[in-house]
């Protein structure tokens, strides 16, 4: 017999995923999101029930690491990627509440919000100059938070929700103004799908603005028209800002094709994912149609995007499960007897 035993295949593989893996749940929940906005609600519920296996695997992980391999959690902490814990929950709370599942979508937000401060003083600390695409997660995890908040405002009427909300959102626009000098603008050229959240950050800067502005269209008094107009003005300007971001990070990738996998390429998917889902929401809470039909060819790519990436991640999983058997199984062929 052997001396030891040799860890699974499967548990091998598992070990070896980036913190950035939880892009994949903020791609696929934010796809519900847009199917839903859209009114495909099978399609939209099929994407949920992903994301929500994805997402509880990978928080049995985070879990796992932070109990039995405390100096790996830290190292992983530490990582842009860690923040896609905050920014995944914060989606799958956003979908939950516009299924009226609204005291798990309260929990999701709280858990988000305890999350929330302790990784982005981990990863801030980090931060140094030259940054990939990932640098503007800090910005989309805080932003996730606003989405939230304003949208369980509205469907609880909770004013004090909706301010709580405007402060993350604020304070996101600063943390992507931060990264932004810190972002390293060869990664358009360069990236392997993380540059893409350059513009994504936006886009859920700019869900944020349009989940406020509904909040404060469901009858609560939540500020004066003056306050309104800013948040309404900025809103547009932050999807303008987004939709250039989205042409040229578009164009870069007809000039400079990437087409191999990289699990990176999650953090594409959700950019198309969210810019879709803020089209769709601005036409809707600003009363402009003609957004509308644009925000539903954004779905499609999106969806298009993450059926790309998906059979991707099907075919490297595969690829890298064969491989950690072959390795568990000259371990054990060459283990003491």
């Amino acid at each position: 017999m052997s001396s030891g035993t040799s860890p699974s295949p499967l548990r091998t593989w598992w070990a070896q995923r980036p913190p950035a893996a939880g892009a994949a749940v903020m791609a696929t929940g934010i796809v519900s999101v847009a199917l839903h906005l859209t009114g495909r609600e099978v399609l939209s519920r099929i994407a949920l029930i992903l994301a929500c296996a994805a997402w509880l695997i990978l928080a049995a992980n985070f879990v796992y690491l932070l109990l039995a391999d405390r100096a790996q959690w830290v190292k992983r902490a530490g990582t842009p990627g860690a923040l896609t814990a905050v920014a995944a929950t914060t989606v799958l709370g956003t979908r939950f509440s516009l299924l009226g599942w609204t005291l798990l979508a309260a929990v999701l937000l709280a858990l988000a919000a305890l999350l929330w401060p302790w990784l982005l003083v981990l990863v801030v600390r980090h931060w140094g100059r030259r940054m990939p695409g990932a640098v503007f997660l800090g910005c989309v995890a805080t932003e996730g938070l606003a989405v939230l908040g304003a949208t369980l405002a509205a469907a609880t009427s909770t004013a004090w929700l909706a301010h709580a909300a405007l402060v993350p959102f604020w304070l996101g626009i600063v943390l992507y103004l931060i990264a932004l000098f810190r972002f390293d603008l060869r990664q358009v050229a360069r990236g392997s799908g993380d540059h893409w959240v350059a513009g994504g950050a936006l886009a859920i800067s700019t869900l944020a603005g349009a989940k406020l502005l509904a909040a404060a269209g469901t009858g609560m008094y939540l500020w004066n028209a003056d306050d309104e107009a800013v948040l309404h003005d900025l809103t547009v300007f932050l999807l303008v800002l987004d939709l250039a971001w989205y042409a040229v990070l578009l164009a870069s990738e007809i000039v400079w094709p990437r087409l191999r996998y990289d699990v990176r390429r999650w953090s594409t998917v959700f950019p198309l994912g969210m810019t879709a889902a803020a089209t769709l929401s601005v036409s809707a809470v600003m009363d402009v149609p003609w957004l509308d039909a644009p925000g539903r060819a954004l779905l499609w790519i999106a969806v298009v995007g993450w059926l790309a990436v998906a059979a991707g991640a099907v075919v490297r999983a595969r690829a890298g499960l064969r491989s950690a058997a072959v390795d568990a199984g000259s371990l054990r062929s060459t283990a003491p007897r």
